[in-house]
């Protein structure tokens, strides 16, 4: 990804920081804050520093195709200046009865199908762009339609990784009790996603492994890994 990865990193050359110094955070996730500079621009910065190149490439990347991505503006180290989003997130509006659990599933289903018709940076053959985290979380509901957020994990491999990792955090949810609210949502939401010609069977495994090397899991979430596999399973 050459010629995105020279705009990623000359796309901030002013030498000022992107963030006022008394700027404070208005949204969090497990490693970023968001921080609001106006009401169209948004900076997310990661706590411990990673770098954003990468991932805004991969943005800017599926943007060319017309896939719903946020814009990106410029990015600086850890931090990256986007578009600021109007809406829910998807499992907000089913929450709120704005959406089904089985639309839920279903968008889920075509916005994997729409990614996986973009050939990877690299051109090679077999291989797709991995958003790496899809789910209700990291969908934003905007007036326009559903738009995916939280390009960190993006990666080139394969739709089946991809398809069975959605799965393997859907059933996270389903089955962790911490997560009341979404609980009966994403039973139903897994099965319509599963239901819609997705077969994550040839990356579960795969996805397994890697989920359960993931550092930011607590061990309760990591002891759910045979569940969320069996409950998967249960579908196909």
């Amino acid at each position: 990804m050459t010629d995105e990865s020279n705009a990623a990193s000359e796309a901030h050359s002013s030498g000022q920081p992107l963030l006022p110094a008394d700027a404070e955070p208005f949204a969090a996730g497990r490693d970023a804050d968001v921080y609001a500079l106006d009401d169209s621009w948004v900076l997310r910065r990661y706590r411990n520093g990673h770098p954003v190149r990468d991932e805004a490439d991969f943005m800017r990347h599926v943007a060319r195709y017309d896939y719903p991505v946020p814009t990106v503006r410029e990015v600086d180290g850890p931090d990256m200046v986007i578009q600021r989003l109007d809406g829910p997130t998807l499992a907000n509006a089913a929450i709120a009865g704005d959406l089904t659990a089985t639309e839920v599933g279903e968008i889920h289903a075509d916005l994997h199908r729409r990614l996986q018709a973009i050939p990877p940076p690299s051109g090679t053959p077999g291989l797709v762009v991995v958003h790496g985290d899809l789910h209700p979380m990291n969908v934003i509901a905007t007036t326009d339609g559903p738009v995916v957020i939280d390009w960190r994990n993006a990666t080139e491999g394969t739709a089946a990784f991809d398809v069975a990792m959605t799965a393997i955090i859907f059933a996270q949810v389903a089955l962790d009790p911490s997560f009341e609210a979404l609980t009966p949502l994403l039973h139903e939401a897994l099965g319509a996603y599963l239901g819609n010609s997705i077969d994550p069977t040839p990356g579960l495994a795969e996805a397994l492994a890697v989920r359960g090397r993931n550092v930011t899991l607590t061990p309760e979430e990591l002891a759910l890994l045979p569940a969320q596999e069996e409950l998967i399973r249960s579908y196909l």
